[in-house]
């Protein structure tokens, strides 16, 4: 547990919205019609960078390399603290992939 969780720079919503414009739909799995959640779990280190990038919840190959391809671009957040010390932190996110 952590004082104060990981931020992404302009919160929670810059954070969808960054994913939501970086991720692209492998050709592969639109034409499979493959949808569903990917769950990534990564790190957020002490100095804000994105580590440790791993699938919890997969739903194929390629949309779940396509997630952590994502998630590895992420910029810098502010740390999590821990007694008011810089600490790294386990952070999670879904990442959805619908067809229209």
């Amino acid at each position: 547990m952590v004082d104060v969780m990981p931020v992404y720079p302009g919160g929670d919503t810059a954070l969808l919205r960054y994913i939501a414009d970086s991720t692209h739909y492998p050709k592969d799995a639109k034409t499979q019609n493959i949808q569903g959640k990917v769950i990534v779990r990564f790190i957020v280190n002490a100095k804000g960078s994105v580590e440790d990038v791993s699938v919890l919840k997969g739903i194929s190959p390629t949309l779940d390399a396509e997630s952590v391809r994502v998630v590895k671009t992420l910029p810098k957040f502010t740390a999590g603290l821990l007694a008011g010390k810089r600490v790294p932190v386990w952070y999670m996110i879904p990442i959805q992939f619908s067809l229209k």
